[in-house]
């Protein structure tokens, strides 16, 4: 991982894998969703939280895998991994790679001073880029905690930018949660990307989430 510390970004995937082993075993948080483009499933999205440790920390392990057909014929893969681990819900360390149909990206946040440094790494791009500094408790796109909603940025763990983002209830509906009809409410995402609709279970459990991509196509996830 050239240009972006590779023992720290190793030893931190290592030991997130280790604790989500044990945090499984212990009983870690599972989201597993089956992910749609206009209603055509392309595959699915996995999410794995461990228990708060004695020190309050968290590993949330992240794995998507997608792949969209065209009469058939594959014409687009997705590939992410990341490892985030919290403490409270501040984010303490973030390791992602991502390959976006070839194009690969990696991402490491560590931290430095009373925030994060974040590094990206893009492999065919060049020289790495200069890396930024995020004062303060940073989180992430963490649609599983409750906490994200009152954030006006996040870290987006595919880019590593800093995305000034604004967030709001936007009504509610039934959504297929399990092949069950659950009412949810929806929680708007709006900023410098595409708004993203985060679905919510009145017990607050998150249970999907909606967003247009590339040709307005209708990406989402389902909890199953």
């Amino acid at each position: 991982m050239r240009g972006l510390g590779a023992g720290v970004a190793v030893a931190l995937l290592a030991g997130a894998a280790q604790a989500d082993l044990q945090g499984t075993a212990a009983g870690a948080r599972v989201w597993d969703f089956a992910v749609t483009l206009d209603g055509k499933p392309i595959g699915r999205h996995r999410y794995s939280l461990t228990p708060a440790d004695a020190a309050g920390t968290r590993v949330l392990s992240s794995e998507a895998d997608y792949l969209v057909k065209f009469l058939g014929i594959p014409v687009f893969r997705y590939r992410h991994e990341a490892r985030e681990r919290w403490e409270g819900n501040c984010l303490a360390g973030l390791v992602s790679s991502t390959d976006q149909d070839g194009r690969r990206s990696r991402v490491l946040a560590e931290p430095a001073g009373n925030g994060l440094r974040i590094a990206v790494d893009t492999p065919a791009g060049g020289a790495p880029a200069e890396p930024q500094l995020a004062a303060g408790c940073v989180m992430s796109f963490a649609y599983w905690n409750g906490a994200m909603r009152a954030q006006s940025r996040l870290l987006n763990p595919q880019t590593g930018q800093i995305e000034t983002v604004h967030i709001a209830p936007a009504g509610s509906a039934q959504v297929d949660v399990r092949g069950t009809p659950v009412r949810a409410q929806t929680w708007r995402i709006t900023g410098a990307a595409s708004p993203v609709d985060v679905w919510y279970a009145e017990d607050g459990e998150w249970v999907g989430l909606d967003a247009l991509v590339q040709g307005q196509r209708k990406l989402s996830y389902r909890l199953q």
